[in-house]
């Protein structure tokens, strides 16, 4: 996933859960680049990191979502 700009990500970033990336650290990466992307400072994004990984694979979803969530649309059907 590569965007440029803040206003490519006006398009959000399809993440089908049934799929490769619905694995926990393909979610996690994906995270990762999307705060990279929009210059999240490096410790809130480990700190988002963390929390991820605090808990089971249906809190991950949502800590992704709740940071994230302007930026993602999250299926699964």
């Amino acid at each position: 996933m590569t965007i440029r700009s803040r206003s490519e990500m006006a398009k959000k970033v399809q993440i089908d859960l049934r799929g490769q990336e619905g694995n926990a650290f393909a979610l996690m990466a994906i995270a990762e680049n999307i705060g990279k992307q929009l210059q999240v400072p490096r410790e809130e994004r480990e700190a988002i990191t963390k929390e991820m990984m605090s808990s089971d694979y249906e809190h991950l979803v949502a800590i992704l979502e709740k940071n994230y969530g302007d930026y993602i649309d999250i299926y699964e059907a």
